[in-house]
């Protein structure tokens, strides 16, 4: 993840050449999103389709498809940043690391993913499929 004051194709490159170093996916790969312009620019289709990657956007105005995303940013905002405000940006990049890397991803049980933190159905998937 990444905090930019600007929404565009070159915020959303840059989290998906992390992500991608970082995952090092195999096999297919699809990439899920809403229907902002960022998303469906020239640029961003390009490298999806040089990485082979499956581009998948919602409904117009059917935040549904992209339920599991919209579950994080309602309690990123309940638990942590509706409560802080932040003077300077390294302030927040601090609260949003510590709120995902140190209690979201780790222990934030969730329905979907059978009453498991995202980290632990993460694990548990791994193990499934090697």
């Amino acid at each position: 993840w990444k905090l930019s004051n600007r929404m565009n194709s070159t915020l959303i490159l840059d989290v998906f050449y992390d992500a991608y170093n970082v995952r090092k996916p195999q096999g297919n790969l699809l990439f899920h999103s809403d229907r902002g312009s960022q998303y469906r620019s020239f640029k961003v289709r390009k490298v999806m389709d040089d990485y082979n990657v499956v581009q998948s956007f919602s409904k117009k105005s059917y935040p549904w498809d992209n339920a599991v995303i919209e579950s994080f940013f309602k309690y990123l905002k309940h638990e942590e940043t509706n409560r802080r405000s932040f003077l300077e940006t390294e302030d927040c990049q601090k609260c949003l690391f510590s709120y995902i890397n140190g209690f979201y991803n780790p222990f934030r049980p969730h329905s979907y993913n059978d009453w498991l933190s995202p980290d632990e159905k993460e694990l548990e998937f791994n193990q499934l499929v090697s």
